[in-house]
């Protein structure tokens, strides 16, 4: 419990690396911010796309940003804020002090644990309400008939036909990606906005050619009363834009837990495999422990690598490991999709690997 006792020395410690991380993330997220403003900037004039629409677009989108950008910030933060400490030789005081390697880098890590709480929590909230928004916005954009809110789902009008689907979800098998409605109503109207017929359907999927309802239930409405009839399956005959839907959609990434549980759940009743929302899911979920496994193994740069060098070598390393990391799990990920491997245990692996590798360094050399 001793080893645990926050000191004096966990505050230098922390509050230099926490310096350096902060500074790293708002320049790597105003980056990328600035950047989605100057695309959006050219989409300016479509279906009344304006430049105030363009900046809320992004306002509401940043949160989503900041979720992203966090790890590779903590990542090249806590080589700067240990790099400049090597530099000056504090860190080769504190090791002749006593202070162990170990002990040095949970003092950096501590520091991330305590702000990745805050991140999650950005990204469990804000950021997938955020991304909602910016995705309605983006469908009006692209056409005037079709309409998304977060309370009731998607509302479009296709002649007569007053569509409503709860949600869309993004479908991907081995050949193409497509677009399945879930909870379809279809209200055709008269001319004087009398209900004539409506059909309700379980699910509605375009097969390339057509659009194809599931488990429909049709009601008409006429002098004589009601009449309802069910079916299997139907062909409906509508105008909605698969294209433009899929574009439209929220990509299983920019999703809240609570959401992508859902989707899995619905999938998963069908007989269908969740496939990358169960990715999604689980990356998310394994979010803070790969953060802090990442940045705890670029420690050991610090009391090495980074002690001779400056700024620009402590960034390179930073951005060099955040790549190498990026492509490992993604490979691991697509591994694991492509044999059949749990995405569970296939986004665990990687953070493992690297936590093996920092238990051997810091048990040998810590």
């Amino acid at each position: 419990m001793r080893a645990l006792r926050v000191k004096r020395v966990d505050w230098l410690i922390g509050i230099t690396v926490l310096s350096s991380l902060l500074m790293v993330w708002l320049v790597i997220t105003g980056l990328n911010v600035v950047w989605q403003l100057m695309a959006q900037i050219g989409h300016i004039g479509r279906n009344g796309y304006t430049l105030t629409n363009a900046i809320v677009y992004v306002l509401v989108t940043t949160p989503r940003r900041m979720y992203e950008m966090f790890g590779n910030a903590a990542l090249i933060g806590g080589l700067l804020g240990l790099g400049g400490l090597a530099g000056s030789g504090e860190l080769t005081a504190l090791r002749a002090a006593g202070m162990s390697k170990l002990r040095i880098a949970a003092s950096a890590v501590g520091v991330v644990g305590v702000l990745i709480v805050g991140v999650v929590i950005l990204g469990e909230t804000a950021a997938p309400w955020g991304d909602q928004q910016a995705q309605a916005m983006q469908l009006r954009m692209k056409t005037n008939t079709i309409g998304m809110t977060t309370s009731s789902g998607l509302w479009a009008r296709d002649g007569d036909h007053i569509i409503n689907a709860k949600t869309a979800l993004a479908k991907t098998d081995s050949t193409h990606s497509s677009v399945q409605l879930v909870d379809v109503r279809v209200f055709t109207m008269t001319a004087d906005g009398q209900l004539t017929r409506f059909d309700w359907a379980k699910t509605a999927e375009h097969d390339g050619k057509q659009w194809v309802m599931d488990g429909v239930r049709t009601t008409t409405l006429d002098e004589q009363g009601t009449h309802t009839k069910e079916a299997a399956s139907m062909h409906w005959d509508s105008r909605l834009n698969p294209q433009v839907l899929e574009q439209s959609l929220i990509q299983p990434q920019y999703l809240s837990m609570r959401d992508l549980y859902r989707n899995i759940h619905y999938k998963q009743s069908l007989g269908e495999a969740p496939g990358e929302y169960a990715v999604a899911f689980w990356t998310r979920a394994l979010y803070p422990l790969n953060v802090l496994v990442l940045v705890l193994c670029a420690m050991p740069f610090a009391f090495g690598a980074l002690r001779s060098g400056g700024l620009g070598k402590r960034m390179f390393i930073g951005m060099l490991l955040a790549i190498g990391w990026y492509f490992l799990q993604k490979a691991m990920v697509n591994f694991g999709t492509v044999y059949g491997v749990p995405p569970a245990l296939a986004n665990l692996l990687p953070a493992t690997i690297l936590a093996v590798v920092a238990w051997l360094y810091f048990r040998k050399y810590g």
